[in-house]
């Protein structure tokens, strides 16, 4: 196996919009964001696809801890226990007891629970490399860097590979070339500035290629980081004019789908169905109205 691996996990049998990515490290495999539990028969396929298996996995190597990319962890864990899972150290708590994150996700998705993402069992702390992000980790015959990215998430990481950056979703949401990148932002944590700080740091960084999670590869161009703060903008800009004209979630989010559904129409026609699964439009505008909230009482 040479380079990196895309495997797509067919999420809710649609592909194109859950990416995982499988590296070989000379000592087992490492698998960037291990997608939730519902995909794992995906993913062990496309291992199996690149002449492997799940038990040839050694590392999982987690950006975020949210159900899409981090849910199957503890299930990797439970079936191949020479496994480790590397993850910032304020996602790690709740890695280790998932009841928190499971009961608040139940509250969101109730019944389709366990059809969208499966189980999440607990993962035991001697399992867990905890990171904080400025570490550089030798993993067998690799190097890593893990970067500290938050601003989608307080604990996200990218990791730096050589040529390629797994960015998880700092990186923004783009699922296709003629796309331009969007940011995911769901709540709670929510951070404008400090995402651009992230993207700051990201930039900067002596690499060819950009992984994400949703979905693909693409070149490491600033027309894409462009892309991504102009789109992050306007979307955070057109929830906080409907937030000062006193319209209430609903009457913003409509607007804010119908709008986004057009725009991402005129750069492919199967842009939008997919998009809505890999990023559901109300859940960035809860995400950026909890942003603005949470600003004005910091700002008055």
């Amino acid at each position: 196996m040479n380079g990196v691996n895309l495997v797509d996990l067919n999420f809710q049998d649609t592909p194109g919009v859950i990416a995982t990515y499988i590296l070989d490290t000379g000592d087992g495999l490492a698998v960037v964001d291990t997608g939730p539990t519902s995909t794992l028969p995906a993913l062990s396929a496309g291992l199996e696809a690149l002449g492997a298996g799940l038990d040839d996995v050694r590392h999982l190597l987690l950006t975020h801890i949210h159900f899409d990319h981090a849910g199957a962890a503890g299930t990797i864990l439970s079936r191949v226990p020479e496994a480790r899972v590397y993850v910032h150290e304020r996602g790690a708590k709740h890695l280790a007891s998932p009841e928190r994150l499971v009961a608040s996700a139940t509250q969101i998705y109730g019944d389709a629970m366990d059809r969208l993402w499966g189980e999440m069992l607990p993962i035991p702390a001697e399992k867990m490399t905890v990171l904080a992000g400025g570490e550089t980790l030798q993993i067998g015959n690799v190097s890593v860097d893990a970067l500290y990215t938050p601003g989608h998430a307080v604990h996200h990481l990218a990791y730096h590979v050589g040529p390629d950056l797994f960015v998880g979703d700092v990186g923004g949401v783009r699922l296709d070339t003629h796309q331009t990148a969007r940011a995911p932002t769901p709540p709670p944590d929510i951070n404008l500035e400090v995402w651009r700080d992230s993207v700051a740091t990201l930039r900067q960084r002596d690499a060819q290629t950009l992984h994400l999670a949703h979905f693909g590869s693409y070149a490491h161009e600033d027309t894409h980081w462009d892309g991504l703060l102009d789109k992050m903008e306007l979307d955070a800009g057109r929830i906080r004019a409907g937030m000062e004209t006193g319209q209430e979630f609903e009457a913003i989010s409509e607007v804010y789908t119908k709008v986004l559904m057009q725009e991402l129409l005129a750069e492919g026609e199967d842009l939008p169905a997919r998009y809505d699964f890999a990023c559901p439009p109300w859940m960035s505008v809860q995400g950026l109205m909890r942003y603005w909230q949470k600003k004005a009482v910091r700002n008055p």
